[in-house]
């Protein structure tokens, strides 16, 4: 496993099947940030706010979803087998100094690009600072209606996971991140890939904050 200079985790097929929690996604952020891990912030507060020199600490948030928990199965909902809509998540414990969100969904088990990467389900950033949950059923479209931009591995809009039946269960990370800036990079214009290359590198030491969670999915036999 590898991370980059965002504190994006970076895991190929091989290991991505055996990373079934958010704890080590979490470390090897903090890990590549160089920054001081900070517990949750109390419910209704924010954290990581304080001044001081060096470094800021990076905030260690939550994130949920009431379609499944972390560690669980994807249900068909939200599944290419299945109506393929995008599940409601919701966040707490961030940063005072955040000023927008980037969620990134990627299929651990799935490289591509000659195993350099793996299979982007669902990017979305520039979400508003002040959100703390998107809705289910996020509608397509490079650009929502709250200037959040979105994009996946085949278009501007989530792609479920659809791990074959004849394999095994694959892991699909669920990362967010809390920001201190807006980021200047189009949905529109490049490949998938190198938006999201793009949107990585914008990230490069501004991430204030994170989240994980890790669920699996494979198609019904």
């Amino acid at each position: 496993m590898a991370q980059d200079a965002a504190g994006v985790v970076q895991v190929s097929a091989t290991a991505g099947a055996r990373i079934v929690t958010t704890v080590a996604l979490l470390i090897a952020a903090a890990s590549t940030l160089g920054a001081q891990v900070t517990p949750p912030a109390p419910a209704g507060r924010g954290g990581g706010g304080g001044r001081g020199r060096g470094r800021r600490p990076m905030v260690v948030m939550t994130l949920t979803s009431p379609a499944f928990a972390d560690g669980a199965r994807i249900p068909e909902r939200h599944s290419q087998a299945g109506r393929d809509v995008s599940p409601a998540l919701s966040w707490s414990g961030t940063p005072d100094s955040t000023a927008s969100f980037v969620l990134i969904v990627h299929d651990l088990d799935a490289a591509i690009g000659n195993g350099t990467d793996d299979m982007l389900h669902w990017m979305v950033w520039n979400v508003p600072g002040a959100a703390r949950s998107l809705a289910e059923g996020i509608p397509q479209g490079a650009e929502l209606a709250d200037g959040s931009r979105q994009i996946s591995g085949t278009g501007p809009y989530y792609r479920g996971p659809a791990a074959a039946a004849s394999g095994p269960a694959h892991h699909y990370a669920f990362e967010l991140y809390a920001l201190d800036v807006m980021l200047e990079v189009p949905a529109v214009g490049a490949s998938p890939p190198a938006t999201r290359a793009a949107v990585i590198a914008a990230m490069a030491g501004h991430v204030r904050g994170k989240a994980a969670m890790v669920a699996s999915y494979r198609r019904a036999p």
